[in-house]
């Protein structure tokens, strides 16, 4: 067993049993080939749930900063998450995305590129540039209770259907597809919101 199938497991009996995770929505996703899965963002909690809820492996864009904590960054470099410096358009996470992407493997990314609980962050192109970049369908997700995590509340995780985007776009396709993207994972909170 992998230390990412290991962890992932481990990670999800205490989702499941302290947070009692659900997923919705998991035939949606596409279990082989190139896939980028475009999520909100409103916890540290966000991207582990997504990871088990996720059945397939998946690499995320991190801060470059937690690669520099002792013991969490070398963890999340065996979790196959690699850095991105949000400060200035990182042309080295974009370039490591896209080899990822056309190796057949997932990338995971949170498009409003930071923690963003009030709902006033502006989401970036980063996912749209992607699909354009790789050619690779955009899957919606849409993670709830993450942010009340300290009070137990449960934790769902749904998958919308997959988005298709053409290639070379320019900005103002960038910025249709950004709107797009968001608008679908924002309409995935009605999945999340029911018993």
């Amino acid at each position: 067993m992998t230390f990412y199938g290991f962890a992932r497991g481990a990670v999800g009996l205490v989702l499941r049993a302290v947070w009692r995770l659900r997923v919705h929505g998991a035939e949606n996703v596409p279990l082989t080939g190139p896939l980028i899965v475009a999520c909100n963002h409103v916890s540290y909690l966000d991207p582990p749930a997504l990871g088990v809820a996720l059945p397939r492996p998946v690499s995320y864009m991190a801060k470059h900063e937690l690669f520099a904590i002792p013991i969490l960054g070398p963890t999340i470099a065996r979790l196959r998450a690699f850095p991105v410096d949000r400060s200035r358009g990182d042309v080295a996470a974009i370039k490591r995305s896209v080899e990822i992407l056309r190796g057949g493997a997932a990338v995971g990314i949170f498009p409003e590129g930071t923690r963003n609980r009030s709902g006033e962050v502006r989401a970036q192109f980063g996912a749209a540039l992607l699909a354009s970049l790789s050619g690779a369908p955009v899957l919606p997700a849409y993670v709830s209770g993450t942010a009340h995590a300290n009070r137990l509340a449960r934790i769902d995780v749904a998958f919308g259907e997959p988005l298709h985007f053409g290639r070379k776009a320019r900005r103002e396709d960038l910025a249709k597809w950004t709107d797009e993207i968001m608008a679908r994972i924002l309409a995935l909170r009605e999945t999340t919101s029911g018993d």
